[in-house]
């Protein structure tokens, strides 16, 4: 943190082994709360958990190419309020996994899917940002930790593509894998991330067939990170956490 306001510039090397310590006791503490006896605990809670870890992770791994040290305190602060939460707040959802490996599949994709498009929201959050310094004529400090804007905003469409690719696979294997998938109480969770990719979607044909930036990409990138965490996390939500309680 005191780094990002400092003008030599942040080293590299001791901030990404601290974070790999950091990552590495993330998975041995979520680990115990996850698998637990015969099948595994994916209450809410550890799925939130579970997510901050991997969208940590790829930001750690991202620091060594990109400059996205403005992102990474709020990448760090979330993924130790999420493991806190899952330590002192356990809840119990058990599946068996094991028995279902194209399930595990369709959920590894799902979970790669929303965490790259996570950090694709904090990167539009930053070009905002950015944005809004240029357009209001405030100077930035010649500061080595501040991206330029055209680099966040190509960082940006990179991930989204990534991210919406990953959610494209996710969708054909969860019609592929899982027989229920437009069941009742299911149903919510295909239409809303159907809406997501297809937010997505425009945003990229938009950017690149019409060229469009700034404030437009910013919101869609907002509203399709929306659809996805009601999607992900809304039903679940009120299960355990409202009804539960």
């Amino acid at each position: 943190m005191p780094g990002l306001t400092n003008s030599n510039g942040i080293k590299t090397k001791p901030v990404f082994f601290c974070a790999l310590a950091a990552i590495a006791l993330h998975i041995l503490l979520l680990k115990d709360s996850i698998l637990i006896g015969p099948g595994q605990n994916l209450s809410i809670i550890n799925v939130a958990s579970l997510m901050s870890l991997i969208i940590a992770s790829l930001t750690t791994l991202a620091m060594l190419k990109m400059r996205v040290w403005f992102l990474l305190p709020v990448v760090y602060s979330f993924a130790a309020i999420n493991l806190c939460a899952a330590t002192l707040l356990p809840g119990a959802f058990i599946t068996h996994l094991e028995s279902h490996p194209q399930v595990l599949l369709h959920i590894s994709l799902a979970l790669f899917s929303y965490s790259t498009l996570m950090i694709a929201t904090l990167y539009a959050i930053q070009l905002a940002w950015l944005d809004h310094k240029l357009k209001n004529k405030k100077s930035l400090a010649i500061n080595p930790n501040i991206p330029p804007l055209m680099m966040v905003e190509r960082q940006l469409f990179k991930i989204i593509l990534v991210g919406n690719s990953l959610l494209t696979v996710t969708l054909i294997t969860g019609f592929i894998f899982i027989q229920d998938m437009l069941a009742q109480g299911k149903l919510h969770k295909a239409v809303l991330s159907l809406m997501a990719w297809c937010v997505y979607s425009v945003l990229l044909w938009g950017h690149y067939q019409k060229g469009w930036r700034g404030r437009r990409v910013v919101w869609f990138s907002l509203v399709g990170a929306f659809l996805l965490t009601l999607a992900y996390f809304g039903s679940r939500f009120v299960k355990e956490i409202i009804i539960g309680a």
